[in-house]
């Protein structure tokens, strides 16, 4: 169990580290776009490290539709 949990916050690590990586060249290269998209990816990153919470916690998340 303790493997496992190393293993997904390395992985969550990894993910944050690229991202952080892609948010600074694109601020490097002047590019709107990679930065936007670098943001979204942040952002849904994020999202889904919160669905995985919920799902652990044994709750549905809440439909807004």
């Amino acid at each position: 169990m303790f493997l496992q949990t190393l293993i997904n916050r390395i992985l969550i690590l990894g993910f944050m580290v690229l991202v952080g990586f892609s948010m600074a060249k694109s601020i490097q290269a002047s590019s709107s776009l990679g930065f936007l998209l670098a943001i979204v990816s942040l952002v849904l990153g994020i999202y889904f490290i919160y669905l995985l919470q919920q799902l652990k916690a044994g709750r549905e998340p809440e439909e807004t539709t």
